[in-house]
């Protein structure tokens, strides 16, 4: 953790967009407390049977790299420029017009060139020349080639895990280049040397040791959903049934684990089950796949794959007719931008069918699969729930679109259509900021932990920016979001540049407006605040 965290003021005072003396192929970078991430578990890189596991860290003068290192991550490119012919395409095709420069929230937030996602992929592009094409092999630097050295690893490291692969960039790009799907390939390339971090390796290890990234055992986990439950009760009075493994039932739920043991999450949980109990739903949790989060599409391929079949797996071991998710990121990347080449079609199980409203969600035909936002909107669109907005007038409510569900999977309407059915002051931010253009929460992709701050603070500028703007006009108190990873870093990003603005999920908003048959008179909402 830095031992001193840096005052907003002085931060921003830092930002500075004048380029450094120095050119960009000088691979050079200072490791400083705050702006980067500790190296993987050694333990844990060992027992997802990942190379070279061993202590070291970030700051180290000798990163104990393997022998042939140049030659694995020479060859690991060759293999990926076959495999992926987007990578390929990636590699030749920029033409370093610079639409995406000022669009990616580190560059902003740091004024640092190799930010700019098109010079970030040049740190890769450039090895590629100099290594793949004639021109580079005969040039060299005057084709904008440069040498694989150790160097080059370490800047590689520093600015590839300052990246949270939100895509933004993409939006903007002419030539539709994603450098989030760059990021990940440079990851992969790293990690085939022992170079991680650890807030990907120890969460994935805990995916596949219990299930979910927290490490959480099976009975840990029925004792948080058991807790929910009792909590609910109390503030309706209902008695609420949770199923957990039920086999036959209609609908599996897979939510991330954070909605069942972290806060602010664990009020959308709440919201959940307020609303599976009201409407009857037969559905069942599962200890096994009791994480939607996959931690893997920050890592590898191979993992991101392995972790999203567990999903199918218990599916198809309970039985069920389909799948339903809950408010988590890039769970929902995966699935709608990888499932069908990675896992296949969930040719077992059927096209998803609300049982409410008889909806059928062709858009799922191929996953199987149905985001919550989807699944609610659809119930309120056809009245199958009673709502009472004026159960949130506690609120004054503006809604950060999480770049994984928005830029994703397209799901931008939805959660609006949830927020202005379930609250009287709604606010958006502005349109630059929002839906396809959304700024990232500035932590994603394993980079928000402690020791990381000022980083993810300055990566969280443009974002949190945007917040203050409709807090100052509008007197918005509440940022809603559907990522359970947006959820754990804009509270302390609020607390940071903005101040008295809380965050939460969309599924707590519908659980405070939900009118349940029979429920006592309410007199709090979900956090067990009263009611306005």
């Amino acid at each position: 953790m830095s031992e001193s965290k840096i005052k907003p003021e002085e931060l921003a005072e830092k930002i500075n967009y004048t380029p450094d003396h120095k050119g960009w192929m000088d691979p050079s970078v200072e490791f400083k407390q705050g702006v980067f991430n500790y190296s993987g578990n050694p333990a844990n890189v060992d027992y997802l049977k990942l190379p070279n596991a061993r202590k070291w860290q970030p700051t180290d003068q000798d990163w104990k790299l393997p022998e042939n290192w140049k030659e694995i991550i020479l060859e690991g490119l060759r293999d990926r420029l076959t495999r992926f012919r987007s990578l390929q395409l990636f590699m030749d095709i920029c033409v370093r017009c610079g639409a995406c420069a000022d669009k990616c929230h580190f560059f902003i937030g740091s004024g640092d060139p190799k930010n700019m996602p098109v010079l970030r992929a040049e740190l890769l592009r450039s090895v590629y020349r100099n290594n793949f094409t004639m021109a580079g092999k005969i040039l060299g630097t005057l084709a904008g080639g440069r040498e694989l050295t150790v160097d080059v690893i370490k800047e590689w490291f520093y600015y590839f895990f300052q990246c949270t692969q939100c895509r933004r960039c993409s939006v903007f790009c002419p030539y539709g280049i994603d450098t989030a799907e760059i990021t990940i390939l440079v990851r992969e390339l790293l990690n085939l040397i022992g170079i991680n971090i650890d807030w990907i390796i120890t969460p994935v290890a805990n995916s596949f040791r219990t299930g979910n990234h927290l490490g959480i055992q099976p009975h840990g986990f029925k004792d948080s959903i058991d807790f929910a439950a009792e909590e609910l009760e109390s503030i309706t009075g209902l008695k609420i049934d949770v199923p957990i493994n039920k086999k036959g039932a209609e609908i599996l739920f897979v939510a991330p684990s954070a909605d069942y043991f972290g806060t602010p999450h664990y009020y959308t949980l709440l919201g959940y089950l307020a609303l599976f109990h009201e409407i009857g739903l037969d559905y069942t949790w599962s200890s096994y796949a009791s994480e939607g989060g996959n931690f893997g599409s920050f890592i590898s391929h191979d993992l991101m794959k392995s972790l999203n079949a567990k999903i199918y797996a218990e599916a198809k071991r309970l039985g069920v007719k389909w799948i339903l998710g809950g408010e988590c990121g890039h769970m929902w990347r995966v699935l709608n931008q990888y499932m069908d080449t990675m896992n296949g079609p969930a040719d077992f199980l059927e096209v998803p069918v609300s049982p409410l409203t008889g909806t059928k969600f062709e858009n799922t035909r191929s996953t199987k699969m149905v985001h919550i936002c989807e699944f609610t909107s659809d119930l309120i669109n056809n009245n199958k729930i009673k709502l009472d907005k004026s159960r949130n007038d506690q609120w004054k409510v503006t809604f950060h679109d999480s770049c994984n569900p928005a830029r994703a999977m397209g799901l931008i309407e939805e959660p609006r259509y949830i927020i202005k059915n379930t609250c009287n002051n709604f606010f958006e931010m502005p349109d630059n900021t929002i839906k396809e253009q959304t700024f990232c929460c500035g932590s994603g992709a394993g980079l928000g932990t402690d020791e990381n701050f000022e980083m993810r603070m300055r990566g969280g500028l443009p974002r949190a920016n945007a917040v203050k703007y409709v807090k100052e006009k509008h007197g918005v108190n509440f940022l809603g979001c559907i990522c359970a990873i947006d959820k754990a870093t804009l509270p302390p990003l609020m607390e940071y540049w903005v101040g008295g603005v809380e965050v939460g999920g969309i599924h707590e908003l519908v659980g405070n407006a939900l009118i349940m048959a029979g429920e006592k008179e309410r007199t709090t909402d979900l956090r067990g605040e009263p009611l306005v």
